[in-house]
């Protein structure tokens, strides 16, 4: 019987783009999986603990390349939760990264409200301006 390096290995092929990719099993998010003893695992942890080290406690893996079914160890990254979030691409990650708002307002701690029952920043200087020309 094949060792699990082996049958990973065996799946993986170079893209043009660099990108290491997996060929077997995706999950329905898109990441690549390979099943060890009686679970799957994902194939990118896989290779970073491989090649970079152990994943740090707290920790999970970005893929630098934002394709989801690479292995390559370069494209991979060890992050926070939070971090990995803010690098994706979900509409609640971009408005995280905006640093100011339509109309040119930095946005920071203190000219930001979130409206009861609602989620994401508004700018306060817009509210107010918004108030004042009725």
């Amino acid at each position: 019987m094949r060792s699990l390096r082996e049958r990973v290995f065996s799946r993986l092929i170079v893209d043009p783009s660099g990108c290491l990719l997996w060929t077997g099993a995706i999950t329905s998010r898109g990441y690549g999986q390979v099943s060890s003893g009686n679970r799957n695992v994902p194939v990118h942890r896989l290779t970073y603990e491989w090649f970079v080290g152990p994943i740090p406690d707290g920790m999970e893996i970005d893929h630098l390349c934002r394709v989801k079914h690479c292995a390559a160890p370069a494209h991979l990254e060890a992050v926070t939760h939070r971090e990995n979030v803010l690098r994706g691409r979900s509409p609640s990650a971009l408005q995280a990264r905006q640093t100011h708002c339509i109309h040119g307002h930095e946005l920071t701690a203190d000219n930001t409200y979130t409206p009861p029952g609602k989620y994401g920043r508004l700018c306060r200087i817009c509210k107010r301006e918004s108030q004042r020309n009725g």
